[in-house]
């Protein structure tokens, strides 16, 4: 057994980082805004806005997660969101079904054909860059490397982009979400599944920000299929996303879904 196996993850995560379900303007706000410093001023894969907040269309029907320190001043560390489909138009794409409309292998999935209110996509996964210093991490939103899984004297595990990832599958289970695509860089895939997440290629390769794989995960699977190392983290991340959407629908003194606001 490797050491990091020994580890409690839960534990681990507690001492260093907190993950909350972004579901106010505070928290959204701090969102985009680690969106802007990743996406607009480190990678440049969008421009600049003058308020410093990088905000789309899609952010109006999406739900995200925000990680920072676990101690006060609470430190923003990443983020990432579940885009839902549009309520008032549920046909409407998503963004990967955009990008990959002739990429897609349709006879392994096909969206289109799916039940709309329980498809959505995982995207603007980020992290800060005091928390990409090191060597070959500084153009890319997120990154792990085989070195986080080894057995050196300081056995590492990558606990930001694992825990955002956790947290998308927590955002998206408490939205009654079955299926969640993903365009993820391959290298990201592979170290995925090493967590015993499996990522479905369903379509060719296309250039999106660099070399992207449109794939699938299926929640359910996800959950029932993750490694036992990871099962305190899923645990403690669960707990503080559903804390969130809890609070949320006491405010509202409803049940529906979160993400109804408009950015």
């Amino acid at each position: 057994m490797q050491l990091i196996d020994r580890l409690n993850l839960g534990e681990g995560f507690s001492k260093y980082f907190r993950i909350d379900a972004a579901l106010d303007d505070g928290l959204r706000d701090e969102v985009f805004r680690i969106r802007h410093s990743v996406y607009c001023e480190d990678l440049q894969f969008e421009s600049t806005r003058p308020d410093g907040r990088e905000i789309d269309h899609y952010d109006a029907h999406s739900v995200h997660c925000l990680l920072r320190t676990a101690t006060e001043p609470f430190r923003p560390v990443g983020c990432t969101r579940v885009v839902l489909t549009n309520p008032r138009d549920p046909a409407a794409p998503l963004p990967f079904e955009v990008s990959c409309a002739a990429a897609l292998d349709r006879s392994i999935i096909d969206p289109a054909r799916l039940p709309r209110e329980r498809i959505a996509e995982i995207s603007r996964l980020a992290v800060h860059r005091d928390y990409r210093r090191r060597r070959g991490e500084e153009h890319t939103p997120v990154h792990i490397d085989n070195s986080d899984f080894s057995d050196g004297e300081r056995p590492r595990f990558p606990f930001v982009p694992t825990s955002l990832l956790l947290g998308a599958v927590a955002l998206a289970e408490l939205s009654g979400i079955d299926s969640v695509f993903v365009l993820t860089e391959p290298r990201l895939a592979a170290h995925f599944g090493k967590l015993g997440v499996e990522v479905i290629q369903i379509g060719q390769p296309i250039e999106h920000r660099g070399r992207r794989i449109p794939s699938v995960m299926h929640v359910e699977e996800i959950i029932r299929n993750m490694r036992p190392i990871l099962h305190p983290l899923w645990h403690l991340v669960r707990a503080e996303i559903g804390r969130g959407f809890d609070e949320t629908r006491r405010g509202k003194g409803q049940q529906g879904s979160p993400a109804t606001h408009t950015g």
